[in-house]
Formats: C-alpha cells, sequence, structure tokens
C-alpha cells in the first residue's frame, strides 16, 4: 500500500515498517517527532518519511482503499452514497495554541471540535478540525465539501439536531446533497443509539 515510486539516491537503510511503526508511535502517543524512542529510526528520518508519503496523500489513499475493501466484504458497493456527520468538542492539550481554539459554551471545553463524516457502517471518510467555538451547522460546511470530494457517490447525509437550519439548505443547493436530520424521540430519556446515526 506505501508507495513503490524508487527515491532518487541511495536505498533506504530502514524498512518501511519501522518507519510506519514510528509515525503510528507518534500518532498514538501524541509525542512530538523529536521525543520518538531510540529503537526507532532517527526522528529526521521518520519525519521527512512523513512529509513525502503525506504530500503524495498516502494516508488518504491507504484510508480509502481500506474503507472500500471492507464495504466489499460487507456485500455493499464499494462506494457509499450515505453518510453520517457528528461532531465531538475535545479539551485542547497545553501543546494546542490558542489561535487554534476556542471555547464551546454548551460542552463547557476549551479546545477544539472534530466533525467527522463517515458511511453507514461507521467507517471513516473524513474528519475536520476547527476551534470548539465552531457551531456545528457551520463548521459542518467545511466536512461536508471534504467528504463530497472524497466519496462523489455520498448524496445523503443523516445528522443530528445541531446540525438543523440553514446548513441543511446550504447542502442542497450547494453540494447537491440531502442531510436528514434524525431527531431524538421526546420521551428518551438518558443514552440511547438512535436508528441511521
Amino acid at each position: 500500500m506505501l508507495p513503490l515510486i524508487k527515491e532518487p539516491g541511495r536505498p533506504p537503510k530502514w524498512p518501511r515498517r519501522d518507519l510506519v511503526d514510528a509515525i503510528l508511535y507518534v500518532v498514538r502517543t501524541g509525542c512530538s517527532w523529536r521525543q520518538l524512542p531510540a529503537d526507532f529510526p532517527p526522528w529526521e528520518t521518520v519525519y521527512g518519511w512523513f512529509q513525502r508519503w503525506e504530500q503524495r496523500q498516502v494516508t488518504q489513499r491507504i484510508v480509502d482503499t481500506l474503507r472500500e475493501e471492507i464495504r466489499l466484504v460487507e456485500g455493499r458497493e464499494a462506494e457509499p452514497t450515505a453518510g453520517v456527520i457528528d461532531s465531538q468538542s475535545v479539551k485542547g492539550s497545553d501543546t494546542v495554541g490558542a489561535h487554534s481554539r476556542g471555547y464551546d459554551a454548551g460542552k463547557k471545553v476549551n479546545g477544539r471540535k472534530r466533525f467527522v463524516v463517515t458511511d453507514t457502517l461507521g467507517l471513516l471518510v473524513t474528519a475536520w478540525v476547527l476551534a470548539a467555538s465552531w457551531q456545528d451547522r457551520d463548521g459542518a460546511k467545511g466536512a461536508l465539501v471534504a467528504a463530497v470530494l472524497t466519496v462523489p457517490s455520498m448524496r445523503h447525509v443523516f445528522a443530528d439536531q445541531g446540525f438543523a437550519g440553514r446548513m441543511v439548505d446550504w447542502a442542497k443547493v450547494t453540494l447537491r446533497t440531502t442531510v436528514e436530520i434524525v431527531r431524538k424521540p421526546a420521551d428518551q430519556q438518558g443514552f440511547v443509539v438512535h436508528p441511521r446515526r
């Protein structure tokens, strides 16, 4: 799955598996590149390969290919026609700069808000990160544009009540995508998983 393009110059000193493991370590732990443990390749090497692969959109291609393969195994079409969008406000760590964080008064969180679009199996289509101060209906626009560009066949998206209003009309006119608001039953108490969400 990693690019098979031969790099100019001498052959790589480190196996690609070691490079991938080091990148996954940084992603999982949240440590800086310079804090990679000594049993990984040097951080400069790992970061250099990460940059090259990101420029070639290798990560996105891996996610897209895996999603398609899982959908086929599940007896679905490779490309989804429907999806689900939701958001989550998360507290920003000390390393998150003040310019990229905000305060979500509803959740009482100072940090960032993740907008995630999945297919109806829950497989990632796209993620969009903004300051937590963004309203769902406004922040969702970027996530929906990214989702439609990633999976052009996705023309129906399920969302909760936080996405209701102008954004539904905007998606219909601008993206030719239907956003269906799934409302919770009036008699619901506590957490209940809603159909299509």
